[in-house]
């Protein structure tokens, strides 16, 4: 039983990128305050926010052992589609409407290093490597994202029949690319910009040979000040990105001992982003909701070895439209167990 629990749980991953930008390219002074408050690369927003709070739990049900190492890779791609939208306006005449498809590719790849301080309490640490590709103005970015830092605790003791708890906290810095220290026209972002701590709990219960699981967490996002940045015919000094709350659940399904399958989805609601220029003005982004559906595969190729693909899909504007990733442990001179 103990074997097959340990199968069940430990593929579980919904991983979420970062997603596409978009804005409108107009003479009037109405069209650049649109742009504005139009969305931006790594501006706070639902389907980000979802990806900040929901890689603390990406493991919450299978913590190491006191003393024990390991080091996960996860490579991740996901595709956003948008259309664009070209306005010429003199003298509140139309001379141009366009519409321009637009697309982003997202590729990351991902080490995360546990540790065991207790049997009951690991901490984390995920670098993450990203490279971005926008197809409508040949723009392209690869640099390093924004590293975070979570630690994972059980409370209690898991006895079979009853439901497990994990409480979990992460830390995200802004090591990468700031969104609001770049020429948003010719330049990409690889992280949000900004500072944000979460926290949350998660459960799951073992129904043989179904293990039911569900998340609730919490994001809050620190103000970034200093700007300088030009957006919209206007130079943006701060940025007050949304808090957000997040809900995701789902089941596992173990197919055999080598192969087990899940489905999940998760929910996403973030508060109002609000940016403030220099002029005193400020445009605010409106409350978002983000929601996705995710399946993942575990199939087991030794003992201690369990590689993860996982394929999601957004049901949102606000999600990614697609999202590929495969995760597998990495043995570093038997330090990963």
């Amino acid at each position: 039983m103990k074997l097959r629990a340990v199968s069940y749980l430990a593929f579980f991953a919904a991983v979420f990128s970062s997603f596409h930008a978009t804005a409108q390219e107009a003479q009037s002074s109405v069209d650049q305050a649109r742009e504005a408050l139009s969305r931006q690369e790594g501006d706070a927003d639902a389907a980000k926010q979802l990806e900040e709070v929901f890689q603390a739990a990406e493991k919450n049900y299978s913590l190491l052992k006191k003393g024990k190492f390991g080091l996960t890779y996860n490579f991740d791609y996901s595709y956003f589609g948008d259309q664009r939208l070209d306005i010429a306006i003199v003298n509140n005449s139309i001379l141009n409407f366009d519409v321009t498809p637009a697309a982003q590719h997202n590729f990351t790849n991902t080490f995360t290093i546990d540790y065991g301080l207790f049997d009951n309490l690991t901490l984390s640490t995920r670098i993450p490597l990203v490279t971005k590709y926008e197809t409508t103005d040949e723009l392209d970015n690869s640099d390093m994202g924004d590293v975070s830092f979570t630690f994972r605790y059980q409370p209690f003791s898991y006895v079979p029949g009853k439901m497990s708890t994990t409480l979990f906290g992460s830390f995200k810095s802004a090591t990468g690319t700031s969104p609001y220290e770049i020429d948003i026209n010719r330049q990409l972002a690889s992280g949000s910009g900004y500072y944000s701590v979460s926290a949350g709990a998660s459960f799951s219960k073992v129904l043989d040979p179904v293990v039911v699981f569900s998340s609730l967490s919490f994001s809050y996002a620190f103000n970034e000040t200093g700007l300088n940045q030009v957006r919209g015919g206007r130079v943006l000094e701060k940025v007050e990105p949304g808090n957000s709350l997040s809900l995701s659940g789902g089941f596992a399904y173990s197919l055999s001992y080598d192969v087990s399958l899940s489905i999940s989805a998760q929910v996403g609601f973030t508060d109002e982003t609000v940016l403030t220029f220099s002029d005193g003005g400020e445009a605010v982004a409106e409350d978002q909701v983000s929601a996705l559906v995710n399946f993942a595969l575990g199939i087991r190729v030794s003992d201690k070895t369990i590689i993860n693909t996982n394929v999601g899909f957004g049901l949102t504007e606000d999600s990614p439209d697609v999202l590929i990733g495969v995760s597998l442990p990495i043995n570093i001179g038997g330090l990963a167990e």
